[in-house]
This record gives structure tokens, sequence and C-alpha cells, in this order.
């Protein structure tokens, strides 16, 4: 089923609750309103970032390029319960501008959400974040962005 729903884009979703940071790979994510400007990611009940937005209704959702492949994979096959990913991966963090939340420093665009509705959806929940600011990396600091589809990493043609 996932092959017909593909490519999905893979952002990296970063949050913080309690002093305690954590990020994570995700590729089921979309915007939702343009007025209000909401943005939505689905994230399953058992990762650690779900109880962590969920309590703080804070998210950051963060586009990378084709280059943090590795680095995305890595980030969603480690636990931010047993490991601080961004120690460990070596994962250069920046500040949010309007949330208490970190952001990755590489990353080629950035939305800063809070949540305003959360939506039960079986094993996952659906935080909708109102974007509070964004970013897009400057043109010469662009790069081409990660995909998924049919069980492989892939990116877009020139």
């Amino acid at each position: 089923m996932t092959e017909l729903e593909g490519p999905r884009q893979i952002i990296l979703v970063s949050c913080r609750y309690k002093g305690k940071d954590n990020v994570m790979t995700a590729a089921w994510h979309m915007p939702t309103s343009f007025v209000p400007r909401l943005y939505a990611i689905s994230i399953g009940k058992k990762r650690f970032s779900h109880d962590m937005i969920k309590k703080s209704r804070l998210f950051c959702v963060n586009f990378i390029p084709k280059e943090l492949e590795k680095l995305a994979i890595k980030c969603g096959s480690l636990s931010g319960r047993n490991v601080d990913k961004f120690a460990v991966l070596n994962i250069k963090k920046a500040r949010c501008k309007k949330i208490n939340c970190p952001r990755i420093r590489t990353a080629l665009g950035w939305l800063e959400c809070k949540v305003v509705k959360i939506i039960e959806t079986g094993d996952h929940t659906i935080f909708v974040g109102k974007v509070v600011y964004s970013k897009l990396a400057k043109k010469g600091k662009r790069g081409k962005r990660l995909f998924y589809c049919a069980n492989k990493f892939t990116t877009t043609l020139e």
C-alpha cells in the first residue's frame, strides 16, 4: 500500500519538553490550511516524540536535504527515550524564533508550530499546528529534498 501513497518527503520533527530535546524522522505530514496557516504531522503513539509533543503542544518541522539521508535513517532507528539523539548523532541544532523548541541548523527550511488540534487515529495521532514562524534557507544554501518511495530514499531531478 505504501508504494501507492509515495513518494513522501522526509522531514525531521524536533520537540522539547521539560528541558529535554528530541528529534524524529517522519514522512506523514501535510499543510492543512492557508488561513490560518496550519500544518499537520502524524506520529505513532508509541514514539517518544508523541508524548513530548502532546504535553508541550509544540513542534518544529525541519525540511532536510538529500545529503542528510543517513542522519534521517539513524534518527528513525534510535529512541530518544534511551539516547540524546542530538548529542549521539552530532546534530547541529539552533533555537526556534517563536517557540521553545530546537530546530535543525542544516535544514533547508523549517516551520515552528503550536498545536491547535489533536486527532486520535488508530495507532497514530495527528497533531495540527498553527505555523507561528517559518523560514526557507537562502538560495545558495538550498539543496534537493529527501523523499521516500517504494522502500528506498530518493530525490528529484534537476
